[in-house]
């Protein structure tokens, strides 16, 4: 708008000095040189925006950028369905042996082949074994002799007799033996005899208290022979002592 006032401006300045020049006369005057330009005007204000072309025609393709980031994995597809089988392999070499596996539970019982056998034979079993013990009565016994142990604990065979205080093998085998003593009064020197032979000694010294021995062996026995218990040493060695509350014990029995 501004533009167009300036435009209408110059063109009546224009006219004004035409009208003035014709007006006064010619009188042979030269006319002088032009003068110097004006200063360009202001730019005037942007006019409005023109309405939007045609659509032109698609271009070429352009190059092709540069790669871009690699983006996140996507999420697994489904599964796809199994291929066909492929052509055996050679085979491998033998591996080494596995260690061995744990025991497999019990198979199940097999049937029964063969019927009922025959009855045999019943096998004797022999049995020999007593216990006895010295009662008051019995207590410190006299020496050098078999020891008569009166109190029976168990004689079911009868084959110890408490008469003589011997023992008699019936059942070849091998038997043990073995005796407790109660320690009291007097010192104690005994042995454990075979057919009248000393096969083991036993010895204590009664110090002003009560005290304990024992001993024990394993003898083979043929069928007849005897063992006994006896004082081995004098009177001063018999101090082989019982009462309620004390025992003194001689005891065999047949191993095998």
């Amino acid at each position: 708008m501004q533009l167009w006032l300036v435009g209408v401006f110059l063109i009546l300045l224009l006219m004004v000095r035409c009208a003035a020049q014709e007006e006064i006369p010619n009188k042979g005057c030269v006319c002088g040189h032009p003068g110097i330009p004006g200063d360009p005007g202001h730019n005037g204000a942007p006019g409005r925006d023109g309405r939007d072309g045609l659509r032109g025609d698609k271009g070429d393709r352009g190059a092709t950028g540069p790669a871009g980031l690699k983006g996140k994995r996507g999420e697994n597809g489904d599964l796809g369905h199994p291929g066909k089988m492929g052509p055996q392999g050679i085979q491998g070499f033998v591996g080494p042996k596995g260690n061995k596996g744990e025991l497999g539970l019990p198979g199940l019982q097999g049937p029964k082949v063969g019927g009922k056998g025959e009855k045999g034979d019943a096998s004797v079993v022999f049995k020999s074994a007593f216990s006895v013990g010295l009662s008051a009565q019995s207590k410190l016994p006299a020496a050098n002799a078999p020891i008569r142990f009166d109190k029976i604990i168990y004689n079911q065979q009868n084959h110890y007799d408490p008469q003589t205080g011997r023992f008699t093998c019936s059942v070849a085998g091998a038997y043990f033996f073995t005796y407790h003593i109660t320690v009291f009064s007097r010192n104690v020197k005994v042995a454990l005899m075979k057919n009248g032979a000393k096969l083991l000694h036993t010895t204590d010294n009664y110090q002003g208290s009560e005290d304990q021995a024992a001993g024990g062996a394993v003898l083979h026995l043929e069928a007849g022979d005897k063992v006994w218990l006896q004082v081995s040493g004098g009177e001063l060695f018999n101090g082989l002592y019982a009462d309620d509350d004390d025992d003194t014990t001689f005891s065999g029995f047949l191993i095998f």
